[in-house]
């Protein structure tokens, strides 16, 4: 197979098209580069590596910020079958280093610096450290300079220009490999331990992302569309890069926030200016803007006259913030399930295959063609419909899914299919209705369990935020001496909420005795400034879950603010020292 998807697109006269816009509000600069262009760059990049040494099999480390010199790096590796870990620019050198060691590059490429609001996180010391704690030395480092500041440079025999080995670059042409040639290397979170390098093969997955454009994501080639997440996640991979690529799509590369680059209309002004047709986030985003800006008195300055679908995955998104993003969009609001190890939806509402836009609130869609989900109990058993339980999937999985871990086989086949045989594990939690709509409540280790009962933390989030004065939140287990464990709510309230917090406790907790009953056992609430959160959105409800109780907890390198957790361990300390 040859990943020329670009080159193909350039001979079918999509050359002029628009492949990247690269929308940066941190630096207030943009840029649209066309197919032409896209495949110019990466031609010669290839040509790059290929001169200083890489060849079909090498790996090639990636550590850069959101600029569109990364995608170019990501497509000159599969153009020469040459498997890529990038690794999120920013991310620290011990970090860093474990990955090198593992993934045992041939070539290291990064930038200068990325930023971060209110500051420049400079990568070259974050290398350099890297590469004393590494045993494993790649041959060399190539290092995009990033305009308007100093050029900085490496250790003179590792060290070469991005600028002048483009400048004399020879093109290269695509090198074939088979199918099941490993496209890339993508570290999940905290593996420093041992590290997990999902394992993504080249014809699959590129089969797959191009069918789910057109039939999970209704595009059509030559559309805009924007992945609002970061290179380096699975999503960044799938549907910032390759997907839109491969289908002949526009693909919107940011380099910003929700809110404060500048303001909470951020996403309305990029879905207005760039005409986007679809966009896909995270809940996590939307609620960020809802806190900051909950009447969209920012938003409403943008038109949005080719938006048609606004899709959700990542984290579960309750009822109340599917309904703010409806009202606040004017499109349908789409959640939708799928995993780092699946590269593409599990499930979700198939547009392209006429599935409803309009599916009952609170489900991820139903499973997507190729993946057979089903729910069973701890025993192996299937499960009534809306009864909690452990979401597998059927064997064997379909084009795309993960075909390893990097260098770890054994690894593999214990974490995913050894509990459940004959199925992968997702080590989700939810339920399955009467028609076939899946409901992905919590993972499976967020399970709590009160007197007896097992209550799925994602439903009693979900009654939390019915509240309009929560804008989010995460249930954990705190440990009851007499019912096992009790829920604790950590509630982030909207800005401008000004009801006194006592009578808010009472409200949450009628919402969550009215909607799950007594049981639940619901009575605390704390309420913090925010939620610790993966760049991907995700709350490590395991770590809130240790901190709260006392116990060591881990804050893992793709946390965004690791300070918050300092604030909540001073709110628990206040609130709940003697309970």
């Amino acid at each position: 197979m040859c990943y020329n998807a670009v080159d193909r697109h350039v001979e079918s006269g999509r050359g002029d098209q628009p492949a990247i816009i690269h929308d940066s509000p941190v630096t207030d600069t943009k840029r649209i580069i066309t197919y032409r262009e896209l495949h110019h760059e990466v031609s010669r990049l290839a040509g790059v590596l290929v001169k200083h040494g890489v060849k079909k099999g090498d790996v090639v480390v990636i550590y850069m910020p959101m600029v569109p010199q990364a995608m170019f790096t990501m497509l000159a590796c599969a153009r020469i079958g040459a498997p890529h870990s990038l690794i999120f620019g920013g991310f620290a050198s011990k970090e860093l280093s474990v990955r090198i060691d593992h993934a045992k590059p041939k070539l290291l490429v990064t930038a200068s610096f990325g930023i971060e609001p209110g500051r420049r996180v400079h990568y070259i010391p974050l290398v350099e450290k890297a590469l004393e704690l590494s045993s494993h030395k790649p041959h060399k480092v190539l290092i995009y300079n990033r305009p308007g500041v100093e050029k900085v440079t490496t250790r003179p025999e590792l060290s070469l220009d991005w600028e002048e080995e483009m400048s004399k670059a020879r093109p290269h042409d695509c090198v074939s490999v088979p199918a099941n040639h490993p496209l890339y290397i993508l570290y999940t979170s905290g593996t420093t331990g041992t590290p997990k390098g999902v394992v993504r093969d080249t014809g699959g997955y590129a089969v797959m992302l191009n069918w789910t454009m057109s039939s999970v994501y209704g595009l059509k080639p030559g559309e805009v569309w924007w992945a609002a997440s970061d290179l380096g996640w699975v999503v960044g991979h799938s549907y910032i890069c390759y997907a839109p690529l491969l289908h002949g799509n526009t693909t919107v590369l940011y380099e910003g926030k929700p809110v404060g680059t500048p303001d909470p209309g951020a996403f309305f002004r990029v879905m207005s200016e760039h005409g986007t047709a679809a966009v896909f986030t995270a809940p996590t985003a939307i609620r960020a803007i809802r806190q900051q800006d909950p009447h969209t008195e920012y938003g409403k300055k943008y038109r949005l006259d080719r938006l048609r679908f606004l899709f959700v995955a990542g984290e579960r998104c309750d009822l109340e913030t599917l309904q703010w993003a409806k009202k606040s969009f004017g499109v349908p609001v789409l959640d939708h399930w799928w995993q780092t190890e699946s590269g593409s939806p599990i499930t979700a509402s198939c547009i392209g295959l006429g599935n409803s836009l309009s599916p009952p609130a609170g489900t991820a869609g139903k499973p997507v063609p190729g993946y057979n989900v089903t729910v069973i109990d701890d025993e192996k058993h299937p499960v009534e419909p809306n009864t909690l339980g452990n979401i597998v999937v059927t064997l064997p999985l379909p084009p795309g899914a993960a075909l390893s871990l990097w260098q770890n086989e054994e690894l593999y086949k214990r974490l995913y299919f050894t509990k459940f045989p004959g199925y992968y594990d997702t080590m989700d939690a939810g339920f399955m209705d009467e028609d076939g709509f899946v409901y992905i409540m919590s993972r499976s280790d967020d399970v709590i369990n009160v007197a007896g009962h097992r209550l799925s933390t994602g439903a009693l989030e979900e009654c939390v935020l019915k509240h309009p004065g929560v804008v989010d939140c995460a249930v954990v287990g705190l440990e009851d001496s007499l019912k096992g464990h009790v829920p604790l709510a950590l509630c982030v309230l909207r800005h401008d909420y000004e009801k006194n917090t006592d009578t808010l406790l009472n409200d949450l907790i009628r919402l969550v005795r009215e909607n799950i009953g007594p049981v639940a056992a619901f009575r605390k609430v704390l309420f913090v400034r925010c939620l610790p959160k993966t760049r991907s959105g995700k709350i490590p409800r395991s770590s809130l879950g240790n901190l709260v109780n006392g116990k060591p907890y881990k804050i893992t390198p793709t946390i965004e603010d690791p300070s918050v957790f300092k604030d909540i361990e001073e709110t628990v300390r206040k609130h709940l020292s003697g309970r």
